[in-house]
């Protein structure tokens, strides 16, 4: 493996993309990158502006209790 290669494997290691979120969560892909926009989850933008995300902030977020609905909705 070259040098650049495995430089390019680091950067991207431990990185989902908004599907691969959305399988963990089980919703659409739509609703990962509505999260990301409202700040519930932090992205990372690749250099085509295509989103991803940590694995390991993910696998946190997916071990927190839900939090409730404000009622009303």
């Amino acid at each position: 493996m070259s040098q650049m290669q495995h430089d390019e494997d680091n950067h991207t290691e431990g990185l989902l993309t908004p599907g691969e979120v959305a399988s963990l969560f089980r919703v659409d892909p739509k609703t990962v990158t509505r999260w990301a926009r409202a700040g519930k989850l932090s992205s990372i933008r690749t250099l085509g502006g295509h989103r991803r995300y940590r694995e390991s902030e993910i696998r946190a977020a997916l071990s927190e209790p839900p939090t409730p609905a404000p009622p009303g909705d």
